[in-house]
């Protein structure tokens, strides 16, 4: 029980992290941009986000994590088909890969195979989605990558410097594990509070 109850916290933790991402970027390509390519300001919008969100937030918020945060709205715009398995790192690897199948395929794999961030960022770098294509025997493909896999725990979720950062917790704070619990918790609470007013 102790052990579901951690992962759900560590799990809710990151469900939140991506839906504030996602709603800053739905944001900011649909109210700042008026769902264009740009706003009509140019630049300048992401650079104002990122000084305003900044000082607020941390660093976390620069203009190039809104890029993210925008790229992140652009190819998942329904939230719903967000898997709350994967964290925002695996999100952004994902970002890189260009074709829609290659990444509903890592998206797949990364979920089944339970990969670390780490993993899915070899398997994209190595084209694994390509070369299973192209291999003759894609058993045997599967079989080696699985030998090298570094498997996802939920607790690493937490020591994720983006998962920190977004609940303001300083990276030279010695944090018991109760406190960090303790963080996490109010932090959805607030989160959930703010989206039902």
């Amino acid at each position: 029980m102790l052990e579901d109850a951690r992962n759900n916290v560590y799990r809710t933790a990151n469900t939140e992290m991506l839906r504030a991402y996602w709603n800053v970027g739905r944001e900011i390509v649909e109210e700042e941009q008026k769902g264009k390519g740009r706003a009509a300001y140019g630049s300048a919008l992401l650079e104002e986000l990122a000084k305003r969100l900044t000082e607020l937030y941390g660093k976390s918020f620069s203009s190039r994590h809104h890029r993210y945060m925008r790229q992140f709205y652009r190819e998942f715009p329904k939230w719903n088909a967000l898997r709350s398995e994967l964290s925002w790192a695996h999100y952004r690897m994902l970002l890189k890969v260009e074709k829609e199948n290659a990444r509903e395929f890592y998206i797949q794999e990364a979920i089944t195979g339970n990969w670390s961030t780490r993993q899915l960022e070899r398997q994209i770098n190595s084209l694994y989605f390509d070369r299973l294509l192209m291999s003759k025997d894609k058993q045997e493909l599967k079989l080696d990558t699985d030998k090298n896999k570094k498997v996802m725990h939920p607790a690493n979720i937490i020591k994720d410097p983006f998962v920190l950062e977004f609940l303001n917790v300083k990276e030279n704070e010695n944090l018991a594990e109760s406190r960090l619990e303790s963080a996490l918790s109010s932090n959805s609470k607030t989160i959930r509070t703010r989206d039902t007013t």
